[in-house]
């Protein structure tokens, strides 16, 4: 059985192909620059052969035709026929308290999903129009929502409220919600399952480290807490995001700055985190090479970033009473083994023994990076949502 992953974001589209009965990866590949003239559109099958296309994609149901065309194409594709997908999973990012688990569309879900974009209105609308083209082009499919906050939805009413007038949250829904959902339940279930642990039975912290970063307490199988809030803007200081940010600092900048909504806006999400303290870039590869080239700026940027994710690790063992297992994912989670060991070294207190050796070039890969003795299990497990996408859609679908 055949099950296509789709993620729409803003001008771009992201796709999977599995054979879901073997789990194995037949396609992948992504549409960039949706809507301008010189879009990218790049394929790659599971036997390595690449393509790599420049034309322009009008929109968002445009691409997916393309992509449809590319996976069924005599030279490049993977399938014989359209007939061959049995069904589409949907990368959705905010589920709010209306989807707490992935679901198959409707169009009573699809109604739910619009009442839900004032939360999320620079992601939401693009995976609602990658639905609706599905729709229009294989109408006959089943489709299914996976929502990134979902997982978060086990969070108790104590971590998931602000200390804000309660009517705000019974009016519009104010509270932390947490992303990167599909991310954490992968990661710490596979995590268990390296480690030949029961995940019913540990305190798990697992630190989604990219460009977008952030860190869960998940407790016996189940999110507790995670620093991500209302937005993906709270937590965890990231690439271009300030994270963790006094209200009253925001309110002085707009006044001194003359800043309107948009712009602070703009000012917290782009020109912020480690972008605005190294005055470098986003890319913490271009921060380490910076440093140590003897760049302040570009030490502060780091020492600042490994800090918080420390300081969380710490406050995610207490609200737990202790950890088992920390995991370390995403792109510079997985791919950082200098970010991993500066967040590692100082965890001693707490019954980490951290192993350069075993943490040493490894990228990509699972591997446990703790020494034997270690009371704290730390791994490197590479996230895998588009996976969890596609087993929840056959899941879903068996049903």
């Amino acid at each position: 059985m055949k099950i296509l992953v789709l993620n729409c974001g803003s001008s771009s589209i992201k796709y999977q192909l599995f054979n879901i009965e073997n789990e194995e990866l037949l396609a992948k590949g992504i549409i960039e620059k949706i809507g301008l003239e010189n879009s990218i559109v790049k394929n790659e099958r599971n036997d390595g052969k690449k393509i790599k296309l420049e034309l322009k994609i009008d929109d968002h149901k445009a691409g997916i035709e393309k992509v449809l065309s590319i996976l069924t194409s005599k030279d490049n594709g993977s399938l014989l026929d359209l007939n061959e997908i049995s069904a589409v999973g949907h990368r959705v990012v905010h589920g709010g308290e209306k989807f707490n688990s992935s679901v198959l569309i409707t169009e009573e879900v699809i109604d739910k999903m619009e009442e839900l974009i004032d939360l999320a209105p620079l992601h939401n609308p693009p995976n609602l129009i990658g639905i609706h083209a599905m729709k229009t082009l294989l109408p006959q499919i089943p489709q299914v929502g996976v929502f990134d906050t979902a997982f978060h939805q086990s969070l108790p009413a104590r971590a998931f409220h602000y200390a804000i007038p309660y009517d705000l949250y019974e009016k519009y829904g104010i509270r932390r919600y947490g992303f990167h959902g599909t991310s954490h339940r992968y990661v710490s279930k596979r995590a268990c399952e390296f480690l030949n642990m029961d995940y019913g039975k540990q305190k798990i912290i697992t630190c989604h480290l990219g460009n977008g970063a952030s860190i869960a307490a998940v407790m016996n199988g189940k999110s507790i807490d995670t620093s991500m809030g209302l937005t993906p803007v709270e937590g965890l200081m990231m690439g271009t995001r300030t994270g963790d940010l006094d209200i009253g600092a925001l309110f002085y900048i707009m006044d001194k700055e003359k800043l309107g909504i948009a712009e602070a806006n703009n000012l917290v999400n782009k020109k912020s985190g480690v972008l605005g303290i190294s005055g470098i870039s986003s890319d913490m590869r271009e921060i380490e090479t910076e440093r140590d080239q003897g760049n302040e700026r570009a030490e502060l940027a780091l020492d600042m970033y490994h800090y918080r994710v420390i300081k969380y690790i710490g406050a995610y063992a207490a609200a737990m009473g202790g950890i088992d297992i920390i995991v370390f994912t995403g792109g510079i989670g997985e791919n950082g083994p200098e970010t991993r060991e500066e967040v590692c070294k100082d965890l001693g207190f707490m019954g980490v023994k951290f192993d350069a050796s075993l943490n040493n070039n490894k990228r990509g890969v699972e591997v446990e990076i703790s020494a034997p003795d270690s009371k704290v299990k730390v791994v490197v497990i590479p996230t895998n949502e588009e996976l969890v996408i596609a087993q929840d859609t056959y899941r879903i679908i068996s049903e």
